[in-house]
């Protein structure tokens, strides 16, 4: 039997992003009015990144982790660089 601390799969690690799916349940379960220690225990999730989340959305409306223009920006320069 594995428990949550001895479970590598279950650990997250800092390089790793949640999935979009999960980042709009956790804005899902804040705006049910549950508390960032609940959602955390709920998603198996550290309460931070669940802080962070809901701090991001509440500032910029959006959980994405790239805005649309800032990779936008980032291919221009790919497609100028390679036709060098």
């Amino acid at each position: 039997m594995q428990t949550a601390s001895t479970n590598i799969c279950e650990r997250m690690g800092r390089s790793q992003e949640l999935s979009e799916f999960k980042c709009g349940t956790v804005i899902g379960c804040h705006l049910c009015n549950k508390s960032i220690c609940e959602i955390s225990l709920l998603l198996n999730i550290p309460q931070s990144t669940v802080s962070g989340i809901i701090t991001k959305w509440k500032q910029l409306g959006t959980t994405a982790t790239h805005l649309q223009s800032e990779q936008g920006q980032h291919m221009l320069k790919c497609t100028v660089c390679r036709s060098c």
